[in-house]
């Protein structure tokens, strides 16, 4: 099937915004932009996710053990189970007594009592907000049945996302010798997926400073809660084989910023620098808007459903990032294998934006239908060879 590439400008739907900037513009800065900041670890990625620009990397695809920060896949997972009605959150599901013995107070965890029947959603609390080891078990298990068929969920999200060097081994990151691994790169394609994808879900399960259930208080140990504005996320994960690594982000006035860092040896220098890091990121960096989110952007060819075309639009705001006090040039184009084949579901990727700034690799940012389309009947499928006949 051919890869159809339209110039946005024969299909955009906002007038109001440019398809094509002037040259870069410089312009004097605000204030002083501040340096970069001191980082020790060995392993560190910081992105702008609205226009998937790179702020700053090192080793950003080597592999590493992640610990609980593979917690991030688990809670994907069930949010795509979620989202398809495979699982509920006021589902309840019980603790089996061999996980109960295998799991009872290892690492961190929400205490589950041998007898219990926690819901989902209280297994999803615990997994996000104190890393519990002992919850992503007891979930995977009631989700499909086994810990191995809810693993096998996470690795066939991973190719699905383009997580070339990733895979995962166990729901909760526990030492492995080294069966589980990822890059900063795949988490943080990971990480954005995660937000965009399931917004409601993200925004009720991460986020929380602290968890309380069945009677005890735990704090999440996130470095970034309490300190930078804006912070929701994401995940810790520490083991003596893997180190402290974290993957933090912070939205301010719709920006959003996601940095993976892996290998420290102390957590101090983890929580001083990852607040640095962030905090650089916002202030020696600006964005240009390109499309809102839900903004319709372009309008893709479908064959073989009840409409013939779907609308293309931003899951997430989109734009342009340039160093502070600059504007950065830009073109735009659409690009999706077409014409697109039904049925379609609304929020689907179908479709992807790609944005050319002079002097950087294309980026390359998701457009989703607005719209879903189910397969068309004969009808359909007769009017398609007809108009495709004629040209049209």
């Amino acid at each position: 099937m051919p890869s159809k590439s339209v110039a946005i400008a024969l299909c955009l739907m906002l007038a109001a915004l440019p398809v094509k900037a002037a040259a870069p513009e410089v312009s004097t800065p605000v204030g002083a932009v501040p340096p970069m900041p001191e980082l020790s670890a060995p392993i560190a990625l910081l992105i702008d996710v609205g226009s998937g620009r790179v702020l700053y990397a090192r080793d950003a695809h080597r592999r590493f053990v992640p610990a609980s920060i593979t917690k991030i896949m688990t809670s994907y997972v069930a949010f795509d189970l979620i989202s398809k009605g495979k699982l509920r959150l006021d589902q309840r599901i019980p603790v089996r007594p061999e996980t109960f013995r295998a799991w009872s107070n290892v690492g961190s965890t929400m205490f589950l009592p041998r007898e219990a029947q926690p819901t989902v959603a209280e297994l999803l609390e615990g997994i996000v907000t104190v890393s519990a080891n002992d919850a992503c078990v007891v979930l995977a298990e009631g989700a499909t049945g086994s810990v191995p068929a809810f693993t096998g969920l996470m690795n066939a999200a991973a190719t699905d996302l383009g997580m070339r060097d990733s895979h995962f081994n166990t729901p909760n990151g526990w030492m492995d010798e080294g069966q589980t691994y990822v890059t900063a790169a795949d988490l943080a394609t990971l990480s954005s997926a995660l937000m965009t994808r399931f917004p409601e879900l993200y925004r009720r399960f991460y986020g929380h400073s602290q968890m309380t259930w069945n009677g005890i208080t735990q704090p999440n140990h996130n470095p970034l809660y309490g300190h930078t504005l804006g912070a929701d996320g994401v995940k810790t994960g520490f083991t003596n084989e893997a180190g402290y690594g974290f993957v933090g982000s912070a939205e301010r006035q719709g920006r959003r910023l996601v940095m993976v860092l892996g290998g420290y040896d102390r957590p101090i220098e983890r929580t001083r620098q990852s607040r640095d890091l962030i905090e650089w990121g916002f202030a020696a960096w600006s964005a240009q808007p390109l499309f809102p989110i839900g903004a319709q952007v372009a309008v893709a060819e479908v064959q073989g459903g009840v409409e013939r075309s779907v609308p293309l639009v931003a899951p997430r705001a989109l734009s342009v990032t340039a160093p502070a006090g600059q504007r950065a040039g830009y073109s735009l184009a659409v690009r999706y294998k077409g014409p697109l084949k039904a049925p379609i579901a609304k929020g689907e990727t179908v479709a992807s934006l790609l944005v050319r700034v002079p002097g950087e690799p294309v980026h390359v940012l998701p457009l989703v239908a607005g719209a879903s389309v189910p397969r068309g009947g004969v009808v359909s499928r007769l009017r398609d060879g007809v108009l495709r006949t004629v040209g049209l």
